[in-house]
């Protein structure tokens, strides 16, 4: 099974060694709780977590 990165940044969830977002590579395997973004422009809950690019996103990254 391929493990899931969470970046520290953006908090993009991604499977590679860099965030496809914000292209760093500081990503973290300890984190929590999800939310699937499918459209930035019209969600409440993206405009509140300054999400623009749709796709998951952690919670909590340590």
């Amino acid at each position: 099974m391929v493990r899931e990165l969470a970046c520290r940044k953006c908090k993009f969830v991604t499977v590679g060694k860099v965030c496809p977002i914000c292209k760093s590579s500081d990503l973290s395997p300890d984190w929590s709780s999800s939310v699937l973004v499918v459209d930035p422009e019209n969600s409440v809950v993206a405009k509140s977590l300054g999400i623009k690019e749709k796709g998951k996103y952690a919670l909590k990254v340590t």
